[in-house]
């Protein structure tokens, strides 16, 4: 069920009138709404992989219950690697178990050595590489004593399904939204408004920018071999705005959708494109996987790696994004991007800038010439590995590359003939920049003055330019 789809324009209302008007007595009826619910939800696509979801929860929720009882580290040891063998095994099962298969034999092709394997039809399960990080944050936490396991296993239920951010995102940790299903929740008639404003602002970065720059991305990337370097070039900074707008776009309608049944989770991006470095970026840019990741995988390496100083730091924050970019998918393209931005960190580590913050203050309306130059150095860099991100495969990577830094501009920009003509949807670009960089220390830009005429403008621009006909599912279900 797509958050930009009739279909879940009718669920929404049905639930939410569910949840306060009739099973609003206890917090058990609101947890087993939001279960049903969330079960429901999911099986609009495959009913079948609920099995998976409901299993991954009561392994892990007898995982936490064991783990309060028992004190001989090993076991513990022995609980926690249990958790970590059923959900990452489920999530190597479905999402590598091809790609290892198809790497190995090609691997020993290269050396002569033929073997014969046939790939299994496998589909791969909506969301699976979010709620099997967000249920095993669960079990880390718990073996680490920074969290109290639960006895509550409807509460517990609700936390792994909530179908507002079970398929995409945000992965949010056990700390901070299983507490808020351990008590009743009251209607907040500012927090529901304020809801309503981050779906309206999601829906426009999805169906306005993302699904209109989805267009020309298509074409782009289909026939780039005929195409010049400027519009390739544009269809690398189209597929840019198409990520940011169909990825943040999802997190703000998940966060604001959440409020709308008194529930808050985490901010997934903040403005990232105003950053000026790779690390910059990516506090900013999907910081529900980047924390989870540094908790969970960056800080123990660079601990293990701490006797190397500098050199240790980058192997492991080299490590840590290669795991990122693994857990994008089963495809070199993938992989090498999470490797590069791994590497990009590394002169900024060498400089001990790495933890710097670099915010441009509010009260500063123009920034200053070097504030750009970081900004357009940083979001070229991201737009450049995006390409490969974007790409069918490796050579299709290599080759849009090579013509974009052929610098041949003859031609010069090719107008594609799609429905949204390119002087057009560069405007609309431009102009969403601009607003959210005067929004850039707001959660949205529906705050402070003239906020009704921003909202109707905004409706006006989803009625008028939003591209319904060429409407998509957002890009992370395929992660």
């Amino acid at each position: 069920m797509l958050f930009n789809s009739l279909d879940f324009a009718v669920f929404l209302p049905i639930v939410f009138l569910l949840y306060w008007f009739v099973f609003n007595k206890t917090k058990t009826q609101q947890n087993l709404l939001v279960v049903v619910s969330s079960y429901l939800f999911y099986s609009w696509w495959d009913w079948r992989f609920l099995f998976l979801i409901f299993f991954s929860t009561i392994v892990d929720y007898l995982v936490g219950l064991a783990l309060s009882k028992e004190k001989k580290e090993k076991k513990r040891k022995n609980l926690l690697l249990i958790s970590i063998f059923v959900n990452i095994g489920f999530l190597g099962f479905f999402k590598y178990f091809n790609f290892f298969l198809d790497s190995f034999i090609e691997s020993f092709s290269f050396f002569g050595v033929e073997f014969q394997g046939s790939p299994l039809n496998i589909i791969l399960p909506v969301g699976i590489s979010f709620y099997t990080f967000q249920s095993l944050s669960y079990t880390i936490d718990v073996y680490r004593n920074k969290l109290e396991p639960t006895k509550d296993f409807i509460s517990f239920t609700a936390f792994v399904s909530f179908f507002p951010q079970l398929v995409a995102g945000p992965i949010e940790r056990a700390t901070n939204l299983l507490p808020q299903f351990y008590k009743k929740r009251h209607f907040d008639y500012d927090k529901a408004v304020g809801g309503v404003h981050l779906i309206i602002w999601g829906l426009f970065k999805k169906i306005v920018i993302a699904d209109s720059c989805a267009a020309y991305v298509n074409e782009i990337f289909s026939n780039y071999e005929t195409m010049n370097s400027i519009s390739l070039l544009l269809g690398g900074i189209y597929f840019s705005f198409q990520m940011y707008g169909d990825f943040s776009g999802y997190s703000d309608i998940a966060i604001g959708t959440s409020r709308l049944f008194g529930i808050d989770l985490k901010k997934n991006f903040n403005y990232p494109f105003f950053s000026q470095n790779i690390a910059e970026f990516w506090r900013k840019w999907h910081i529900s996987l980047t924390s989870w990741l540094t908790e969970y995988v960056f800080t123990p390496l660079s601990i293990y790696f701490r006797d190397y100083g500098k050199l240790g730091l980058s192997i492991a924050i080299v490590i840590n994004f290669t795991i990122c970019g693994v857990w994008h998918g089963a495809n070199w393209t993938y992989i090498v991007f999470g490797f590069l931005h791994g590497l990009l960190f590394i002169p900024l580590i060498i400089r001990n800038s790495s933890f710097k913050e670099y915010n441009i203050s509010e009260q500063k309306k123009i920034p200053s010439l070097k504030e750009i130059l970081n900004i357009t150095i940083t979001f070229t860099l991201v737009m450049l590995s995006l390409i490969i991100f974007r790409a069918n495969n490796i050579t299709e990577a290599v080759n849009y590359l090579k013509i974009l830094f052929s610098f041949n501009f003859d031609g010069g920009f090719q107008l594609l003939l799609i429905r949204r003509y390119t002087p057009e949807l560069i405007i609309l670009i431009f102009s969403f920049v601009g607003l959210e960089w005067y929004s850039r220390e707001k959660e949205h830009p529906f705050f402070g003055r003239w906020n009704n005429l921003k909202l109707i403008t905004i409706l006006m621009c989803l009625l008028l330019f939003g591209a319904f006909a060429n409407s998509t599912e957002f890009i992370y279900f395929q992660f």
